[in-house]
């Protein structure tokens, strides 16, 4: 597994208070991504908030993105501003080498028309993974016909182009379910070849979580380090030491953060992360904006 060193994201907040910096982004990224289509090996991009771009084998897995400055405008004139605080990593439609895209739940920042609908035009064959229990809202957003997305509820499994995909309860801040009792947010665990990745999209701890996911024997964890401060008016998600136990107590062999250093009201210091996950003893990656981890 490549590693560096977990602190050179830190240095770079500090040095550029205005914009955190992308890695790199626009043609060094897609290039990037273009250059390992016939890698055999995992290999996984940060693309800001809760976005991950996964490549293995020629296919490319891409959870939860959020391209676009949809919410900053919104919100512009509100008394809850979503100032961007980092570079826009690329133009959703430049991904075009996308087969499989998710949404973990309707919120904006996981579920974003201005980067899903250009993703959704821009690749023959893709498949949406959403929960079943937000389909009609999910269409509506993205404007595509009703059975089209690949919905899951809570302990669902299914085969997509050779990712299985189990769905996992999120408690945003509750394991929040429709009429039908089906879960309006959820994680995944995506298992293929020897590879076991868990995507929190964005979740609390609550009672059975670890024993839902240590099962899994989880290679790579995603989770959320922006905590739940109600005064900011949203729902929350783990703290960064919430986010570094869990990793640890799934048994994942490397935690990686997210969902911070995108809008000012509603981030998080990585690292408070990384003092967590050195307290525990657990193995973790402070990535940047744009970076590639080759697994």
């Amino acid at each position: 597994m490549l590693v560096q060193n977990s602190h050179s994201h830190l240095i770079l907040r500090k040095s550029n208070s205005k914009m955190v910096s992308a890695f790199q982004k626009d043609d060094a990224l897609v290039n990037d991504i273009r250059s390992v289509k016939n890698s055999d090996g995992l290999n996984i991009w940060w693309l800001g908030q809760s976005g991950f771009l996964l490549a293995w084998q020629g296919k490319y897995l891409l959870f939860d993105p959020y391209l676009s400055d949809s919410l900053t405008r919104k919100y512009a004139d509100t008394k809850k501003p979503h100032v961007r605080i980092s570079e826009l990593a690329v133009d959703p439609a430049r991904l075009d080498c996308v087969n499989i895209v998710t949404s973990s739940h309707n919120h904006t920042d996981h579920l974003d028309a201005e980067t899903l609908v250009p993703l959704l035009q821009n690749n023959t064959g893709i498949s949406f993974v959403v929960p079943e229990a937000n389909r009609n809202f999910v269409t509506e957003r993205v404007k595509c016909a009703v059975d089209f997305p690949i919905g899951l509820d809570g302990g669902q499994i299914i085969d997509v182009q050779g990712f299985r995909f189990t769905a996992i309860p999120a408690a945003h801040n509750t394991t929040e379910r429709d009429a039908n009792g089906r879960c309006r947010f959820l994680s995944y665990v995506v298992q293929f070849g020897d590879h076991a990745i868990y995507h929190s999209g964005d979740t609390l701890w609550y009672d059975g979580l670890v024993d839902l996911l240590a099962p899994f024997k989880v290679d790579v964890a995603f989770v959320p380090i922006n905590g739940n401060d109600p005064k900011r008016g949203v729902a929350g998600n783990l703290n960064p030491w919430e986010a570094a136990q869990l990793s640890k107590r799934i048994g994942a062999k490397l935690a990686v953060p997210h969902h911070y250093d995108m809008f000012a009201f509603n981030t998080a210091d990585p690292s408070e992360f990384v003092r967590a996950c050195e307290a525990w003893q657990q193995p973790h990656r402070v990535m940047r904006i744009g970076e590639r981890v080759s697994v």
